[in-house]
């Protein structure tokens, strides 16, 4: 419930699939007033999901997320939501997406299309499976022992708990105790939440 009722804030959360696998969500706003967060977002993933609603279709945010991705050289996954609404148009969106060279596997491209309801709950399991299928795909892996190493997504001051930063550690390992660098800001790991 954030103000003006839109994502102000990169978040991240870790779903967990059928078989066990983890896959870690950074979900970055997409209001037009955040370009810098998403630039950020999309240079710290390993696979962008552009997630498009099938009433409004392509906004300027989006073209301006599929450049992102581009530039930072990410492979994106389109999740068409809201597919339960009876003004939905997919196959507008399909074509609107050609122009950006994103072509859905069903009109001969290699882009992953999924149609979703987040309300729903349709076909999020499909979504997962397209995320792993192309983290295979990609070969993804990343070392669990050893220093760990990462980037501070977002930092803020806590009244209860004191300076606490979301961090996605992409290799090695982070416990509790641990001192940290981070740009010109050293400190010790009191808590992982």
């Amino acid at each position: 419930g954030e103000h003006g009722g839109i994502t102000q804030h990169i978040g991240a959360y870790q779903v967990k699939t059928e078989n066990s696998q983890v896959i870690t969500f950074i979900d970055t706003p997409g209001h037009a007033a955040f370009t810098q967060m998403r630039a950020r977002g999309s240079k710290v993933t390993d696979i962008v999901v552009l997630v498009i609603a099938a009433d409004d279709g392509i906004k300027p945010q989006t073209i301006e997320a599929i450049q992102h991705s581009k530039a930072a050289k990410v492979p994106i996954i389109v999740a068409i939501n809201k597919c339960d609404l009876p003004n939905k148009n997919i196959s507008k969106i399909k074509n609107d997406l050609m122009q950006y060279e994103l072509i859905a596997e069903d009109l001969s491209g290699d882009t992953l299309f999924v149609e979703v309801s987040a309300s729903k709950k349709t076909n999020l399991d499909k979504l997962k499976e397209a995320i792993i299928l192309q983290s295979e795909i990609l070969d993804l892996k990343a070392s669990t022992s050893g220093p760990a190493s990462g980037t501070v997504l977002e930092s803020k001051i806590d009244k209860g708990k004191g300076p606490v930063s979301t961090v996605l550690v992409s290799g090695g390992l982070l416990k509790k105790g641990d001192h940290f660098v981070c740009g010109n800001t050293w400190g010790k790991v009191r808590a992982i939440i």
